[in-house]
């Protein structure tokens, strides 16, 4: 058995607009496909009760063989091609400015 942190993405919708979440939790599972069928049961569950759309898109990454997950752990690993400059894909992916995040200045 390996632990895997899968990503599932689920769509909130509200009168304002459209917001999405991407989740990721850790699994115990014998395989990547094994790992992805635990995380998206539990998906459809936060789905159901948080009133929100599972997406159906989940995405695993085995932990390495540390054992059981430990402070400093990686849980999850993505690689993306691109040709955009450092400061142009952070604005892309991760800083569109649409993001609901705190600042850690407001505390």
């Amino acid at each position: 058995m390996n632990w895997y942190g899968v990503r599932c993405v689920f769509e909130w919708t509200a009168a304002s607009g459209r917001s999405y979440e991407e989740r990721i939790t850790l699994w115990q599972a014998p395989s990547a496909d094994d790992a992805i069928a635990l995380a998206e049961t539990e998906a459809e569950t936060y789905a159901r009760e948080s009133g929100v759309e599972y997406l159906g898109f989940a995405q695993s990454y085995r932990l390495g063989d540390h054992g059981v997950p430990r402070a400093g752990t990686e849980v999850f690993s993505l690689l993306r091609d691109s040709s955009l400059e450092p400061s142009a894909y952070l604005d892309a992916y991760f800083d569109t400015g649409a993001e609901r995040q705190q600042s850690l200045s407001d505390g």
